[in-house]
């Protein structure tokens, strides 16, 4: 089986429960750094499924990487090789799908619940869950792209996630770890600082009660990871 390509575009932003899952089911994964400059593969017929994480900067920013990389998950979906986008990767699969990406009312840190919407496509995803309590950190959103269907949605962003086929992409984090969440606490302090708002929470109501929310957060993950798994595109 080809690896799963993971793109890391921040380092602090890495694969995090993700790579758990995927060492867990013994499935081959290649970490692309293009925080390190890693350059842009052209083919993605390379790869088995491609992933992208989060990061800071914005999918509007005039950064050399994005444009290949957009080109690289536009070839993908014609391709047949599944996408799976979170937050900044999400807004990746969006752009590169002809959404417009923009600023989000407000920012959005901290946990809270998002409610899954009441469709055939969002039950694919889901089943009968019909709300959990995810990890955002964001402050722009993703238009619905033409084609795909919207399966998640929080009061603070009207637009936490869609799916197309096989391609997922999230707004809000799933792939969340107690190491995460304290660097991510760390590093964005003085944005918590500038942004006091009932959307944003402070650092420590982030990491209270942290292992039973992200234990229920990673039921969520390992279902969606697990119905994007059936997608990957393998060489038999």
């Amino acid at each position: 089986m080809k690896p799963i390509a993971i793109f890391r575009h921040f380092a602090s932003e890495g694969p995090g429960y993700f790579a758990t899952y995927l060492d867990r089911r013994r499935l081959p994964w290649q970490l692309i750094e293009i925080d390190r400059g890693a350059a842009v593969p052209i083919d993605p017929i390379s790869f088995s499924g491609i992933a992208l994480m989060g990061g800071p900067m914005s999918v509007n920013d005039d950064l050399p990487w994005i444009p290949p990389l957009l080109d690289l998950l536009r070839k993908a979906v014609s391709s047949d090789v599944p996408l799976l986008g979170h937050c900044l990767g999400g807004q990746l699969i969006a752009k590169a799908l002809g959404a417009k990406i923009s600023a989000n009312p407000v920012k959005e840190i901290g946990w809270g619940m998002v409610a899954v919407e009441n469709s055939a496509l969002a039950r694919e995803w889901f089943g009968a869950l019909t709300g959990f309590e995810a990890f955002h950190w964001h402050g722009e959103t993703f238009d619905i792209p033409d084609g795909a269907g919207r399966l998640l949605g929080s009061p603070y962003c009207r637009n936490q996630a869609f799916a197309m086929g096989k391609h997922l992409a999230l707004q809000c984090h799933v792939e969340m770890t107690p190491v995460l969440i304290a660097s991510w606490c760390e590093s964005g302090a003085d944005e918590i600082a500038k942004h006091p708002a009932s959307s944003v929470q402070n650092p420590a109501t982030m990491q209270a009660n942290i292992e039973p929310r992200l234990a229920a957060l990673h039921e969520v993950a390992d279902r969606l990871y697990d119905r994007w798994f059936e997608g990957l595109r393998y060489e038999r």
